[in-house]
């Protein structure tokens, strides 16, 4: 697709989702009452690149953030233990919601249910495929991002309405794989790169290395929590 440019446009009250704006230039730009939540590199305000800066606050407010990005297998193993123990501590409040709620969206976003179905995929995905060679790991209940491509034995069922239980069973599945990959993790299996796996499915039939595959899931799972517990937040406070 080629570059747009806009000029003299209004852009106020617009929602932009699963975009790229990379390369990005604006100037003479007014932004006030703004939300931009995504991964920033090389990001110029006014002069400053301001990246830097939001990382830094975000690791001040919750040290345990930066424990996200090991550089070694122990490393590896102490973020998951967090994540265990966060993730634990999500859904034991999450079971005080009814189920109705669980399948609730706030804003447009993924309900609970469907955030814990993401990261089924995503552990097929990253643990399974890339880095266990499944070439097609996937459950019918896991759930890919929205703009996914239609790729052969990818589920897509965004109408389904599995219980909270029968979704964390899936969930305790899939972790305790995870758990047994990490256990067994050593620094020259974390510096390798993974055989690239036949077919088609998600992440491509490429070789990727194992650090960059553990570092995603890590991502993917701290992250989508944060968004399950503002979700969550937002509907109790609408429930009172």
């Amino acid at each position: 697709m080629a570059a747009q440019e806009f000029v003299n446009t209004d852009l106020s009250g617009s929602r932009f989702r699963g975009v790229r704006l990379h390369g990005v230039v604006m100037t003479g730009v007014e932004i006030a009452n703004a939300r931009i939540e995504g991964e920033f590199k090389n990001m110029f305000v006014n002069g400053v690149d301001v990246a830097p800066y939001v990382e830094a606050e975000l690791d001040r407010r919750d040290p345990e953030r930066a424990k996200m990005r090991p550089s070694d297998p122990d490393g590896f193993r102490e973020a998951w233990d967090i994540l265990e123990r966060r993730w634990a501590q999500t859904v034991a409040r999450a079971r005080t919601f009814t189920p109705d709620q669980l399948h609730e969206s706030v804003d447009g976003e993924w309900s609970f249910v469907e955030t814990l179905r993401h990261l089924v995929f995503a552990t097929d995905s990253w643990v399974r495929r890339a880095l266990l060679g499944d070439p097609s790991p996937y459950h019918p209940l896991g759930l890919p991002w929205d703009e996914a491509p239609d790729l052969p034995g990818m589920p897509r069922d965004r109408d389904a309405r599995p219980s909270l239980d029968e979704v964390l069973e899936l969930r305790r599945d899939r972790m305790a794989g995870v758990r047994a990959y990490l256990e067994a993790l050593t620094e020259e299996l974390l510096d390798s790169e993974t055989t690239p796996v036949e077919g088609a499915g998600w992440p491509p039939p490429e070789s990727f290395p194992v650090r960059e595959c553990l570092l995603i899931v890590l991502n993917e799972e701290w992250h989508h929590r944060l968004f399950a517990e503002r979700d969550l937040d937002a509907i109790e406070r609408g429930a009172s």
